[in-house]
């Protein structure tokens, strides 16, 4: 990907200086030439959107696990697919070159750990149980038949083992009921082998395979695994806690206050605790009292609730139905007037409904911006961090862009650059990199002594702050050269040039970009 685009760097430069007049060439090749000038550009920037997005989903993921709550399952995907991390080959091949730097890096052991948490993650993203992998019964069958081993299309390709129970899907693979019955029974609508949208959900049992799994196995003397008992509707959850969440959803129209808060707190709890709760509070038909508690004239109320709510967006499904239940204005009121941390969930909440696209729009066009900035100025540091992620995802959106900067998000966001108590530099750089992208927005970054914060984290940041303010003020110069000379007079030449010498990857090529634009500039020698 870096050739590439050190490529698209080199066309666009050479496109910059074509000399159309002395080729003598005609229009049309003219407009061609033109159009793919246009689309090089067009591509530099989509992969830049793609790096803050994969810096700010790690911030999420790895925060989100220092505060005690649960990761975004949309984002977990999303940097699976951004890393490429998503089938068994890539994943272990993964854990085993992480497992080479543990051993090589104990002073790096925390930052490790995590990076295996994340690749643990992906897994259940995948579908890969890995305490199944790593099961000792199946073990113990394979050591005592040691002169063969299993044919490869006899495994599950979910869990790996061999298939007791065989059953077909719509898209013709085969895998173990127990196995696919989870994977369907968790919202998922693919086959996860080939990823295509299945046209139904019936599992067909494939007898015929079973057949010649279990003549392989007399004839071989392997004694097949015992599995747990297969998983039945709905969603693999026993009676008792299907019974409890019907109870408890029933509990949320008492006319008694003290049984809504008491249902409402137990429904927080298990909305937490695993994603089979989060399908089966939502089918259970909790979402609808739950968005209408949330303008109950009671604190305490709408702190729980908002939090519920929080952990049932955490899946993909829940999102669209928390929405289409009008959640999000009652969720942005509660943003404006809840207590502290109802605030703060609030803002959780419109960063994970906002991971769909549609939501995004709702979010700006229900007026929601104004109060996160507020959050972002005035909140405690998980209230700013919240407000940050949020506002970031929303400004994916190219007319949230403009919401963000009249709401006044610029003078929060130098605050943050400033205060390095806080470790939001990354955050608040990411956002005016989005933001510098608009014309508003660098019209407004303008007004204030930007420039020279910039240069400080230039010269002072860590490596990443670095990669950050380097790729702001790019992003900036390229539109405006004011900008660079603004620059060079705060002594960033020099800095420049050693980040295109030892800085990270990104780093490098924003430097060594912004340095071959400053040597087009009239003014600089």
């Amino acid at each position: 990907m870096g050739r590439f685009r050190s490529v698209y760097d080199k066309l666009n430069q050479a496109l910059d200086e074509m000399p159309y007049d002395e080729l003598g060439i005609s229009v049309e090749v003219k407009e061609q030439v033109e159009l793919m000038h246009m689309q090089l550009k067009r591509a530099k920037r989509r992969t830049d959107t793609q790096d803050m997005e994969l810096a700010m989903d790690l911030m999420v993921v790895f925060s989100t696990k220092k505060d005690d709550r649960n990761a975004d399952s949309a984002i977990i995907e999303r940097l699976a697919n951004k890393l490429e991390l998503h089938t068994l080959a890539d994943l272990k091949e993964e854990t085993a070159a992480v497992r080479k730097l543990f051993k090589r890096r104990r002073h790096n052991a925390e930052s490790l750990q995590q990076i295996m948490d994340l690749l643990g993650k992906f897994k259940e993203v995948a579908g890969i149980d890995e305490a199944l992998l790593l099961d000792s019964r199946v073990s113990k069958s394979l050591q005592r038949c040691p002169s063969s081993l299993i044919p490869h299309e006899f495994l599950c390709p979910i869990t790996l083992e061999i298939m007791t129970d065989p059953v077909i899907v719509a898209s013709g693979q085969t895998y173990e009921r127990a196995s696919i019955q989870k994977w369907l029974y968790s919202n998922r609508r693919t086959c996860p082998k080939t990823g295509q949208t299945l046209d139904h959900l019936s599992l067909a049992p494939n007898f015929a395979l079973k057949n010649v799994i279990r003549q392989w196995c007399e004839q071989n003397h392997f004694e097949l695994p015992v599995k747990d008992p297969v998983i039945h509707p709905p969603f693999g959850c026993s009676a008792e806690i299907i019974e409890e969440i019907s109870s408890l959803v029933q509990d949320l129209y008492s006319s008694q206050l003290d049984v809504r808060k008491e249902a409402i707190v137990k429904i927080r709890m298990l909305s937490k605790e695993n994603p089979e709760n989060r399908i089966l509070i939502a089918s259970s038909g909790g979402i609808p009292p739950l968005v209408q508690l949330l303008s109950y004239p009671d604190s305490e109320i709408q702190e729980q609730t908002v939090t519920a709510l929080l952990n049932l967006s955490i899946d993909e499904a829940n999102k669209r139905l928390i929405a289409r239940e009008g959640a999000i204005p009652a969720i942005i009121e509660v943003l404006r007037n809840g207590n502290g941390e109802a605030r703060e969930n609030s803002a959780a909440a419109l960063f994970s409904l906002s991971m769909l696209d549609e939501n995004k729009v709702l979010v700006g066009t229900l007026n929601g911006i104004p109060p996160l900035v507020e959050l972002l100025g005035n909140g405690t540091i998980r209230g700013k961090k919240d407000a940050a992620t949020a506002l970031f995802n929303l400004s994916l959106n190219q007319a949230n862009k403009s919401r963000v900067i009249k709401a006044g998000i610029i003078p929060p966001l130098l605050n943050l650059l400033e205060d390095k108590n806080l470790g939001m530099v990354d955050e608040a750089l990411s956002i005016l990199q989005l933001l510098a992208s608009h014309p508003e927005g660098r019209s407004e970054i303008g007004r204030l002594s930007f420039i020279e914060t910039l240069v400080g984290i230039i010269r002072n940041g860590t490596p990443k702050n670095k990669e950050c303010a380097t790729s702001v003020l790019l992003e900036l110069g390229l539109n405006n050269s004011s900008f660079i000379l603004a620059a060079l007079q705060f002594g960033v030449y020099e800095h420049l040039v050693e980040l295109a010498r030892c800085g990270t990857n990104r780093a490098q090529r924003k430097a060594n970009s912004l340095l071959q634009h400053m040597s087009k500039c009239e003014h600089i020698p």
